[in-house]
């Protein structure tokens, strides 16, 4: 591991993954503890996008911004809000001159699939919409997150696909959580790694499903037909569960004809760019918001 990273796993508090509502007390206390992020550069609003229940936004909009993302943070579809996916949020806006749109959707188990889903389609179509009044050209819009919400993007990607929805450029997927069958090598293997190990994934997934059967949209990885999506980049953590799962997904989609950027980080572990510190979490933070701005400046 990473030595600037491994000094902070001791660190790193124990959360119990079936008492959401204390998993997301700790990890809202975890971001208050992070710097602020600069948005100097940048209008931050709040607004509520209109659907069957309405999602909450938070718009980022750096001067001369030309494209847009959908994004959708990470938390196992647990936890995690506009609040606490705010430092992330502004980075990427400030790293890519993007605008980026961070959705509050609904969380598990409270709301299973599809609600945090229906949400997530519903903000892309509302960004497609509103892309006059946002500043930015409705050619270039994107959709992405991490963890749970790049496995949320990876599935609105397919719906767009599926039902010939609002042009996606670009996916931006970090460590996504793409398959709920975790029979891969990392899934099996990592019951012990920071922060995000089996038992963990296990326990996101089982909340997330309530106890359906996964579709290819809850879970991208199982769509037999992965052709016609938009470019996408895949970043994944060493030690991570998801390692494999993502690294397949990448590979299927590039035997698909899909452009795909895949870029695995040795030494890190789930989420260990939160460590900002860490210089390996710096190149990771940047090349993530220049990914974006390559993909929505062409």
């Amino acid at each position: 591991m990473d030595p600037e990273l491994e000094a902070f796993v001791p660190l790193l508090p124990q959360i119990d993954p079936d008492d959401p509502v204390t998993t997301r007390k700790i990890f809202a206390e975890l971001v208050a503890a992070v710097p602020a992020p600069d948005i100097a550069g940048m209008e931050v609003e709040d607004r509520t996008v209109p659907a069957a229940v309405d999602v909450p936004v938070r718009i980022y909009r750096p001067h001369q911004a030309h494209g847009a993302i959908v994004w959708l943070h990470g938390g196992g579809w647990v936890v995690g809000d506009r609040d606490t996916e705010h430092p992330w949020a502004a980075r990427l806006a400030g790293g890519s001159g993007a605008v980026v749109i961070s959705v509050g959707y609904r969380l598990a188990p409270e709301h299973p699939f599809p609600a945090a889903f229906d949400d997530a389609y519903a903000v892309l179509a509302w960004t497609a919409e509103h892309a006059a009044e946002l500043g930015v050209d409705p050619d270039r819009i994107a959709v992405g997150g991490h963890s749970a919400g790049g496995g949320l993007a990876a599935g609105v990607a397919l719906r767009a696909r599926d039902e010939q929805g609002p042009p996606i450029r670009f996916q931006l997927l970090n460590q996504p959580g793409l398959d709920d069958r975790m029979e891969t090598w990392s899934a099996r293997n990592f019951t012990d790694t920071p922060w995000w190990n089996r038992d963990r994934l296990a326990a996101a997934w089982r909340h997330y499903l309530g106890g359906a059967p996964a579709s290819p949209y809850a879970a991208p990885a199982r769509a037999e037909d992965l052709s016609g999506l938009p470019p996408v980049y895949i970043a994944t953590a060493e030690f991570c569960p998801n390692r494999d799962e993502d690294i397949l997904y990448a590979l299927r989609l590039l035997q698909a004809g899909v452009p795909v950027e895949l870029h695995q980080w040795a030494g890190t572990f789930h989420g260990s760019q939160a460590i900002a510190s860490a210089e390996v979490s710096q190149r990771q933070i940047a090349e993530l918001g220049g990914a974006l701005r390559r993909a929505l400046a062409g």
